[in-house]
């Protein structure tokens, strides 16, 4: 099942959790008011075809 959340420009991102290189888990939360954080989306990126 998928989920989607609408937010507009200027609100505050809900915490989510993403897997990152090495298969450990991250979430937004843990990075909140330390760094800034960028979602990068490469549509069919490292799939054959």
């Amino acid at each position: 099942m998928t989920s989607t959340t609408e937010i507009k420009v200027g609100e505050q991102a809900p915490d989510f959790k993403l897997p990152g290189i090495g298969g450990k888990e991250h979430t937004l939360g843990e990075f909140r008011g330390k760094k800034n954080v960028v979602l990068l989306f490469y549509v069919l990126d490292w799939t054959p075809g």
